[in-house]
């Protein structure tokens, strides 16, 4: 069930990605690669709440933080749907794993950013990793060469790891009134770290908060949040910023829930309800549940690549057709967020007690997914403004 999964979302992305230069495979091999490393680790992630130096080091030295490098760089460059491809196999692995990857090779992007004179230095050592934060703004006061920047940012994913951070900020124009925010890229001694993160899933991307008090950022270490000039000719770093971030972890709940399904399979295999000598496996209850996790795993998988290939489309596109393009991509975030949260949930009770216990890989899967799907990239916010377009109304919000 597992190699039919990923060979199908594949070919999803082979058949809509024109893109000549397939380094999918070399990546999904690492992930296969490290799996070991990663069970023998595993359980320090929740007790540690981040993954151990050795798990992290790993994925850095497989290039799994530098997926969408740019090609100038020397980086991949992965469309955006052979980069969900990559994330949802390494979220099928482990949750937090996925999370990570897909936060930090999310932010490998600022290479089609940022001046190459800025992240070519950055990225000659593979083991850099980027922390973004958007969920708070602080403030940058024009300098000289730059900005003062100050502000405190909370879930900052893989931050005990991270060699940059990246907060938003706003300017204050010379007429006293806040000019459009700014990304500002910080250095790992220009920030204090707060570990705030005590939660119930996703425990080991360790997503702290980290801080900064009046430090300079040089001007060619910031650009635009919306509307940035990219410095990169890739389509990928055309797309809009609220776009582009979402596609960065809209694969891991997916990811989640396909590996929740092999997980269940593997235990339905041996595991007999009480009072009965029949297993799991061999109720039909448990079969159309199972049938029904697979349809809606993978119509999920297919409305989000398909709502993906229609985004880069639109790109050339008149505002109309992008606008729309984008909100699709959207709800196909939120979609896919719901769509494996009752994958899971439905998993779980069909197996019982044995989905309650730590040890169990399927409680785990319940605390990730629950934790996966609240952040706002997957908000069903966004059901609203497609219903309003498909009314004929305004969006009604430019956060999509």
């Amino acid at each position: 069930m597992h190699q039919q999964s990923r060979r199908s979302f594949e070919t999803i992305a082979r058949d809509a990605d024109n893109s000549s230069d397939d380094r999918t495979a070399v990546y999904l091999a690492a992930l296969r690669t490290l799996t070991p490393l990663i069970g023998q680790h595993r359980d320090a992630f929740d007790r540690q709440r981040r993954i151990p130096d050795t798990v992290f080091e790993a994925l850095a030295d497989a290039g799994l933080f530098r997926l969408w490098l740019p090609k100038g760089l020397g980086g991949p460059e992965l469309s955006p749907l052979r980069f969900m491809t990559v994330i949802e196999a390494a979220s099928a692995l482990d949750g937090t794993v996925g999370w990570l990857i897909g936060n930090g090779a999310g932010m490998s992007r600022v290479g089609g950013y940022l001046p190459a004179s800025v992240t070519s230095r950055w990225f000659s050592d593979p083991r850099t990793f980027m922390v973004s934060a958007t969920g708070a703004v602080g403030t940058a006061v024009p300098v000289k060469g730059g900005y003062r920047v100050s502000g405190r940012w909370p879930f900052g994913s893989g931050a005990p790891h991270a060699t940059h951070f990246m907060g938003l900020a706003s300017v204050e124009g010379e007429d006293g009134r806040d000019q459009p925010p700014i990304c500002c890229y910080l250095t790992r001694d220009q920030v204090r770290l707060h570990d705030t993160w005590h939660v119930s899933g996703l425990r080991g991307t360790a997503s702290w908060d980290f801080e900064a008090e009046g430090v300079f950022v040089p001007a060619d270490r910031t650009h635009l949040f919306l509307g940035h000039q990219p410095t990169q000719p890739g389509l990928l770093y055309r797309i809009p910023s609220l776009s582009i971030f979402p596609a960065s972890i809209s694969a891991v709940p997916l990811g989640i829930a396909r590996g929740a399904i092999d997980t269940f399979a593997n235990l339905a295999s041996r595991k007999s309800r009480q009072g009965t000598g029949a297993l799991l496996c061999e109720r039909e209850i448990v079969q159309a549940t199972v049938g029904r996790a697979i349809a809606a795993h993978r119509a999920a998988r297919a409305f989000l690549a398909e709502s993906m290939s229609e985004l880069m489309a639109a790109m050339d596109a008149g505002d109309d057709q992008l606008v729309r393009a984008r909100v699709e991509f959207r709800i196909a975030c939120a979609h896919a967020a719901e769509s494996a949260l009752r994958i899971v949930d439905s998993l779980a009770a069909e197996a019982g007690t044995a989905a309650i216990f730590e040890a169990s890989a399927l409680e785990r899967a319940v605390r990730d997914v629950h934790a996966a799907v609240k952040h706002v990239a997957m908000t069903p916010n966004t059901y609203i403004v497609a219903g309003r377009l498909g009314l004929g109304l305004d969006p009604g919000n430019a956060r999509f």
